[in-house]
């Protein structure tokens, strides 16, 4: 057995061996850390195969972005682990059912064998041959030519997903204390400030005091 072939093993251990604690571990934060391990032997995974954009985009995008965005909103939420409990045993038959559908699916594709595209054969012609090949040059070139439609589609979806999000977080509150900027830009300098006339101030009167007595004596 090769090099390769041993780190192919064991970063595909591990990453079976996270993605399964993503899904079994009671704490949403060690939950979190898990994916991004999951995401890690996935990126090197990508890195033996040769396709290193794929695996520093993973690095970057999913690791450095967006997976320190769920911990920081985990860590926030303050989530009650108890509460989401409660209903887990009444939807696990249905769960159970799509996994097991989605572990057939991929089941009959990975015994069905995997077929090598033309430009795939070209492409590994061309590095046989001695010429240089950038895999990220000719990965533009299959998403925006042959993957053109189905990239657009995924670029609407999202924009659809993102403008959804923003339309479901934006709502108003009774108890939000914010200002409106508009307010604020068309705001003038007697709407802030009212002057007041006030009378002079005069010197305080002094006050009378009654004579002491003297020791011994009468008034």
């Amino acid at each position: 057995m090769s090099v390769t072939t041993g780190l192919f093993y064991l970063f595909s251990i591990v990453l079976l061996f996270a993605a399964f604690r993503v899904i079994t571990a009671r704490n949403p934060i060690y939950a979190v850390l898990y994916l991004v391990l999951t995401f890690f032997q996935a990126a090197m995974i990508w890195m033996l195969l040769k396709a290193e954009f794929l695996s520093l985009s993973l690095v970057l995008v999913y690791v450095g972005a967006v997976m320190v965005l769920f911990l920081f909103v985990v860590m926030m939420l303050d989530v009650n682990i108890e509460t989401m409990r409660i209903g887990f045993w009444k939807h696990f038959p249905l769960a159970a059912v799509v996994g097991v559908f989605v572990i057939l699916e991929m089941s009959a594709l990975l015994m069905g064998g995997f077929r090598v595209s033309e430009d795939a054969l070209a492409v590994n012609a061309v590095a046989k041959a001695g010429v240089e090949v950038s895999n990220t040059r000719e990965l533009g070139k299959l998403l925006y030519t042959q993957y053109l439609y189905p990239l657009e589609v995924a670029a609407a979806l999202l924009l659809v997903a993102m403008i959804s999000a923003i339309a479901l977080t934006l709502r108003a509150r009774k108890d939000s204390k914010a200002i409106n900027p508009g307010d604020q830009v068309r705001v003038k300098a007697k709407d802030r400030m009212t002057v007041v006339k006030l009378t002079a101030t005069k010197p305080a009167l002094p006050i009378d005091t009654p004579e002491e007595p003297p020791v011994g004596g009468k008034a």
